[in-house]
């Protein structure tokens, strides 16, 4: 074949090989050391790296991913001003999901003045200890509600184990759209626990993110021991109600932002071309709509 003719070929092949689905991040932070956004007076070790948006932005160019979902981080509490002046600066390439106080009587009116600044969803992180045990307190249904009726999704960072106290509150909530982060955590090594997840199948309106493969695997990329349990998911609930997620930068620890990207593009193989479209792109696109 002529250099010519193998160029054409090998372009062709490229063509049909790229996906006809755009890629879209549904779990990043950022952060920026900057006085016009002080750290929390609970953050004792704050982050010696900025992790800004602009950072971000170079990544996602580099790995050909449109769009991105950023969560506050907890550096920042209950203050979202970082995230929200990130918001108003590049509105067409990011969501925020804020943060707000559980334990405040005020979070519903908190969370609707935030919904107004381009947010769109809650993130809650209860522990699995007694800390934790305001998820199970007289503050959650209104914030839920309020959460509903404001028909932004309700995020949840939490322990498998505090997976049956959430089914009770989406139990009530039947028509707000809830997002399990990080597989609950499920630890690998207690395969039985994963159980309580997958129990919340039956609700139609609950997406599970499948990132923390590099998180809960102790075998190195691509991470197969973790890739079996999304595999659980994937039966239980099929790939239009899973959604991928790097957590950049909680990453950097275990993986590349490249790595987390392919884990499920290129090495998940029981996934097919569909799949990953909608694990990929479409699953987050019906939580998070983004502009076209």
């Amino acid at each position: 074949m002529r250099r010519r003719e193998f160029l054409a070929a090998t372009a062709a092949c490229a063509v049909q090989a790229a996906p006809s689905y755009r890629i879209l991040d549904s779990h990043v932070h950022v952060w920026k050391k900057d006085p016009r956004y002080p750290w929390a007076k609970e953050t004792t070790r704050p982050p010696a790296e900025d992790a800004s948006a602009e950072m971000l932005l170079d990544l996602m160019k580099a790995n050909n991913v449109e769009r991105t979902v950023i969560i506050q981080v907890i550096h920042y509490r209950w203050d979202n001003s970082y995230l929200a002046d990130v918001l108003k600066q590049y509105p067409r390439l990011f969501h925020g999901v804020a943060r707000v106080n559980p334990e405040d009587p005020a979070a519903p009116d908190h969370l609707s003045k935030l919904v107004e600044q381009r947010f769109r969803g809650v993130r809650l992180s209860p522990s699995g200890n007694a800390a934790g045990e305001w998820i199970n307190g007289p503050l959650m249904p209104p914030l839920w509600a309020r959460c509903q009726s404001l028909k932004v999704p309700m995020t949840l960072l939490l322990p498998v184990s505090r997976v049956p106290d959430a089914q009770k509150l989406i139990e009530k909530h039947p028509d707000l759209t809830v997002v399990i982060d990080h597989m609950a955590d499920s630890p690998l090594d207690k395969p039985a626990e994963l159980e309580k997840l997958i129990a919340l199948k039956r609700y139609p309106k609950v997406f599970v993110k499948i990132s923390h493969t590099w998180s809960l695997s102790k075998q190195e990329f691509p991470w197969r021991d973790s890739q079996a349990q999304v595999k659980r998911l994937y039966d239980a609930f099929g790939p239009r109600r899973l959604m991928w997620g790097t957590d950049w930068p909680v990453s950097k620890s275990h993986a590349t932002y490249a790595q987390t990207l392919a884990v499920v593009r290129d090495e998940m193989r029981f996934l097919n071309d569909e799949d990953k479209s909608w694990i990929l792109s479409k699953t987050i696109e019906q939580v998070w709509p983004f502009p076209a």
